[in-house]
């Protein structure tokens, strides 16, 4: 879903147009910008904690969905790695973390992201950052993956250590 209907250059209305033999994008027709829509870089986190899996409620999502922790990658991050530790850090309040692997890359076509996923390991005393509701720690054996972008790499990690996956539950189930 495109939300740019003028050009933040000039103020021209966007037009869907040819950009080389590229697909179709905006343009604007007087000063010739482009926008590209490329994917936004968001970093997740498999937060391993005091012997389980961390999982936390957004304030902004339904009730009684709890994901991974997760946010966009800053330009002043030196690299994915670190932003996804200066998250746990700005959510979780865990100072003491260290990412023990990179986990994948995994698209999520529906907000346009390209979710950069690592398994953290955190210790310390959890304090919820301004966006969080709450968390849980999950066992190994508790985690039922989601069928989307951070679920799937939840599943990948799992799979890799040996865990089987509970099988996904739709929300009206859960």
């Amino acid at each position: 879903m495109n939300t740019f209907k003028f050009c933040p250059k000039c103020a021209t209305p966007l037009a869907i147009g040819a950009v080389d033999a590229g697909p179709q994008r905006l343009r604007c027709s007087s000063c010739e910008f482009v926008h590209w829509d490329n994917p936004v870089p968001v970093v997740a986190a498999i937060v391993e904690h005091e012997g389980g899996i961390i999982l936390a409620h957004n304030r902004a999502w339904p009730q009684k969905f709890f994901a991974l922790i997760t946010g966009f990658l800053e330009k002043d991050d030196p690299d994915p790695a670190s932003g996804v530790l200066r998250e746990v850090e700005e959510e979780l309040g865990l100072k003491t973390a260290r990412v023990a692997e990179f986990v994948g890359h995994y698209p999520f076509p529906r907000m346009n992201q390209l979710i950069i996923a690592y398994h953290v390991v955190a210790e310390g005393e959890i304090v919820l950052g301004e966006e969080l509701a709450e968390y849980r720690r999950f066992a190994f054996d508790q985690l039922r993956p989601w069928p989307a972008a951070t679920g799937l790499a939840l599943r990948d990690w799992m799979l890799k250590r040996g865990h089987t996956p509970l099988p996904f539950l739709p929300p009206e189930k859960a």
